[in-house]
């Protein structure tokens, strides 16, 4: 018996072996990729709070932030300590998430064969979890940490169960309980995990019985049937009924608590989709993600929501799930597998199917990482149950699943591949979907963050020639013509923005930049003055209305604006540098002094603020410090000819004549028709 037991914990080892290594060596590549410029931003790279790292303030701002649409503080806490450890290198990150994502895969192999003592079936069920295709995206995405964080503590709350119902205690089912609410604070999905212990408790578990007996699990050699264990003991009785539903009354009651902070949170991201479109696209969609368990080619990040599906294609899918579901239902007693396979599918479907509609897609890949598990047992049991009476089984099992683990694994690592930069990941996006407006836009904006402006402006026009009235396309679109110089084009896309949404600040706001570059300053006035009566603590507004309004000579109203924009956003170093200069051109030079020096703290490589910072230490008559901050001005820009000169009159008055040749010279370096430095050079040869 001992021989035996151990040649069992062989077997088991090198089934962990091959799930790490083989998993592990398909993701290794993430190691190279990049953030992508999609949620990315939000989650890590450009979020202040994660940015810190794990500190006392980022941990309270953890569990009450809504940030994202979400309330997931153990997700949030997972980024910063990634931060803290790796900083912003992204092949770290994403290695991070391949890791949780191994954990995950040997958990479901270990709890599964713990549970019905299949060996094979429980690792061919784990493999496919482990590398099939759609499960890419949950991997290879950066943001998308929640989802394999909370999957690891779906698969340690299932191990925990486990051993609850081999041996009922306090401290078992507490420890379940626990990292069951754990899961919730890093994503919600695991609302459903109740429902899932339920369908276990009737396969493999089989405690769905009258008598509250010591747990008799599953066995490859007497694999239950509850036809033939209901003859011996009677159907499941009330008393077994209940007492399993009251065990999970205080996992339920966490998950309802779950449901309501989460739709709180989601507010602001809930996208307004009839009830109709929605029940349709989620019938649809449930098909479509068998379909693509099956067949996982031309998967991309995003699929566009189409609205109400064609009652030709609905009707028939709804046709088909209904019948798969009574047939289960009625004839599952034969193959309990089927019940809780499918029913684990479908169940665990329903936070992510759209019901309660939270951004644009129809469906999406990662929505499967713990519904496809339901599918994977089905088909593990099914084909086992299906081939009992084939000669050479085994044989042809172990080919037929090597042969299809082979195939996903090749698939998964095409996959992958596609997630290297977000230019090729919207670029594959826009490419395998249909008139994609959302990935053309996403195309625009990485384009624009790798410094290819043309490019991201041609994406931009691709997006609008689909979907025309897509405010934040025509807004991003004028952001890079704006920035190219292009104001008239900008103005007009701003508009488009603001017609479309009137009540978005940052629309107006920028609106309001480029009607100040054209010199229509009352229109400017009047945008920003709109923006902040929308968000009245909008920073980036009042800054913007505080030089205008400097420019009209109206010193104390900018300096409101300014003071405004500082209690929004205490380290704005922008509004610091503005005030300084708002107080220097009304010749209150020792007021813009510690502006400046504020600013430079916040901000010490900005060569705008040292020039500033200069031009005030020459008004104060202090020419050493306006001599230092002038130069680091130049260090950090050396192409600035305005700078260049008024360092060099200022050296040639301290009479450092050749210093102030330098200056000069470099200047016709830059601009051989400078007047002023030739005039410069020619009094200072004298």
């Amino acid at each position: 018996m001992m021989r035996t037991r151990r040649h069992g914990r062989a077997e088991v080892l090198l089934v962990c072996l091959f799930l790490a290594i083989s998993t592990a060596g398909v993701y290794w590549q993430v190691k190279d990729h990049e953030f992508i410029t999609f949620d990315d931003n939000e989650y890590v790279t450009a979020n202040p709070q994660v940015l810190r790292g794990l500190t006392s303030d980022g941990v309270k701002w953890a569990f009450t932030s809504r940030d994202a649409g979400n309330w997931h503080p153990l997700t949030w806490l997972s980024h910063m300590l990634d931060v803290q450890m790796f900083g912003l290198n992204a092949g770290a990150h994403h290695l991070m998430n391949v890791l949780f994502h191994v954990a995950n895969a040997l958990l479901l192999f270990l709890v599964l064969h713990r549970m019905t003592h299949a060996l094979w079936r429980s690792a061919f069920v784990a493999a496919l979890f482990a590398l099939h295709p759609l499960h890419v995206e949950s991997v290879a995405w950066a943001s998308e940490r929640k989802d394999v964080l909370s999957t690891l503590f779906w698969m340690l709350t299932m191990g925990a169960y486990v051993l609850y119902a081999e041996k009922p205690g306090i401290i078992r089912y507490l420890t379940a309980f626990f990292l069951f609410a754990l899961g919730l604070l890093a994503k919600p999905m695991l609302v459903t995990l109740p429902f899932v212990l339920l369908l276990l408790d009737y396969w493999p578990l089989n405690r769905l019985r009258r008598q509250a007996a010591p747990l008799k699990p599953v066995t490859p050699e007497a694999p239950w049937d509850d036809t033939a264990e209901a003859e011996k003991t009677g159907a499941p009785g009330r008393a077994v009924v209940s007492r399993l539903l009251v065990e999970k009354l205080p996992f339920l009651a966490l998950s309802i608590l779950s449901i309501g902070v989460t739709l709180y949170a989601q507010q602001r991201a809930l996208t307004d989709v009839p009830v109709a479109d929605r029940l349709g696209n989620a019938v649809i969609s449930t098909i479509k993600y068998i379909a693509l368990m099956v067949a996982s080619t031309d998967l991309a990040i995003f699929y566009p929501h189409r609205g109400m599906p064609p009652w030709w294609l609905l009707v028939p899918a709804a046709g088909l799930l209904l019948e798969i579901t009574l047939l289960i239902a009625w004839k599952g007693h034969r193959a309990p597998y089927s019940r809780t396979g499918w029913f684990w599918y479908l169940g665990t479907l329903v936070p992510v199917i759209g019901l309660v509609q939270v951004g644009a897609q129809a469906m999406a890949d990662r929505y499967t990482y713990v519904p496809l598990i339901g599918l994977f047992i089905l088909t593990a049991w099914g084909v086992e149950d299906f081939t009992r009476a084939w000669r050479k089984r085994s044989a042809l099992l172990a080919a037929a699943s090597a042969l299809t683990l082979g195939f996903l694994t090749f698939l998964s690592f095409i996959q992958i591949s596609h997630w290297r930069t977000g230019i090729e990941l919207f670029t594959h996006c826009a490419n395998v979907t249909e008139n994609n407006s959302w990935a053309y836009l996403q195309l625009g904006i990485a384009l624009d963050d790798a410094r290819r402006p043309e490019e991201a402006i041609e994406s931009y026009r691709a997006a609008l020639a689909i979907s025309p009235n897509h405010a934040v396309t025509h807004y991003n679109l004028g952001l890079v013509l704006a920035r190219r110089g292009r104001v008239e084009e900008a103005e007009k896309h701003y508009r488009e923005a603001v017609r479309l949404q009137p009540r978005a600040s940052n629309f107006r706001n920028n609106l309001g930049l480029v009607l100040g570059r054209q010199g229509k300053t009352e229109e400017a006035e009047a945008e920003y003055r709109e923006a902040l009566a929308i968000r009245p603590d909008y920073a980036n507004a009042h800054n913007n209305l505080g030089v205008l309004l400097a420019q009209k000579g109206k010193t104390e109203e900018a300096i409101a604006h300014y003071r405004e924009a500082l209690a929004a956003r205490p380290g704005y170093s922008s509004a610091h540098n503005n005030w300084g200069y708002c107080l220097m051109m009304a010749d209150r030079v020792e007021e813009a002094i510690p502006h400046f020096i504020a600013a430079l703290r916040l901000k010490p490589d900005d060569a705008n603020i040292h020039a500033n910072l200069g031009t005030a230490f020459v008004k104060q008559r202090n020419p050493d410090r306006a001599v230092m901050h002038f130069e680091e001005a130049i260090r950090l820009a050396p192409s600035n000819i305005n700078v260049r000169a008024t360092l060099g009159k200022l050296l040639a008055v301290q009479g450092k004549r050749d210093l102030a040749s330098i200056q000069f010279k470099e200047i016709l370096r830059l601009d051989p028709d400078n007047e002023e430095a030739t005039r410069a050079l020619t009094v200072l040869s004298r």
